[in-house]
């Protein structure tokens, strides 16, 4: 019994162990390519217009809102005990330490991450990739690096631009619709604000923006399967990365902000 038990949870491991494995290998291998000659700069920025660019409209859209709902919240809870003034800086510390890089990536991964799982793996099981590396051309150098490097790049850019509109969009309600103070708003926003705080969070962007990458296409990457499997590694790599980023967050905030 006692033994049977050890198979069973030896067979349950093997699969997310190798699958660990896996990874850490492709990591180690875009390491070891990143400063090796060719460098594909046409593909590179074309994966970040792909990824950043054209993310940009979905991420205003999700950081304005946030600021906003963010801000609301706060003043009809401050208002209770008489400390509206500190709306402002709830906001700007919420979007810039947390908020900010942790939604940006999270609709990143759902939108540029299941992007690259689904082109990789249609390519995989089309044999492209095979077609490659039978004109010695690197698969992982031509296909995976471009996109790794772009959302390094790309990730903190959006953030930037998420934590200032998210942090314009609570100055709109705190201040123009729920009409408080804007002397104080600004004050109290640029007075708790540190600089700190923004390149705290643009380090959280950095990391997410090589986790997403990595994790969607290494999903890709090893496709099997088919059509079907193609849809299974880009459901795989959307999960994983979401996962990904939410699990860091923690780990980065308490290393980040301790």
């Amino acid at each position: 019994m006692f033994v049977k038990l050890i198979e069973y949870i030896g067979t349950v491991a093997r699969k997310p162990i190798e699958e660990i494995g896996r990874i850490i290998m492709l990591f180690y291998s875009i390491l070891k390519l990143f400063v090796r000659p060719p460098f594909e700069i046409k593909h590179t920025i074309k994966q970040m217009l792909e990824i950043g660019v054209k993310s940009l409209p979905v991420v205003l859209i999700t950081a304005v809102f946030t600021g906003m709902v963010l801000a609301l919240q706060s003043y009809t809870g401050f208002k209770r005990f008489g400390a509206e003034g500190l709306v402002g800086s709830v906001v700007a510390l919420s979007m810039t330490r947390e908020l900010g890089p942790v939604l940006t990536a999270l609709i990143v991964a759902g939108r540029a991450g299941a992007a690259m799982a689904a082109e990789l793996g249609t390519m995989r099981v089309t044999e492209q990739i095979d077609a490659l590396e039978t004109l010695a051309i690197n698969p992982i150098k031509y296909l995976i690096i471009p996109r790794f490097l772009a959302s390094l790049i790309m990730l903190p850019a959006l953030v930037i631009v998420s934590d200032i509109v998210g942090i314009l969009g609570g100055y709109f309600v705190t201040v123009i619709i729920l009409k408080a103070n804007v002397t104080t708003y600004m004050r109290m926003t640029w007075d708790y604000l540190e600089t700190q705080d923004i390149y705290n969070g643009l380090i959280k962007a950095c990391f997410f923006g090589a986790a997403l990458s990595l994790v969607s296409c290494y999903r890709g990457f090893y496709t099997e399967g088919g059509a079907e499997g193609v849809g299974k590694a880009t459901t795989g790599a959307v999960v994983l990365s979401f996962m990904t980023i939410l699990i860091s967050d923690y780990f980065l905030s308490a290393w980040l902000f301790e």
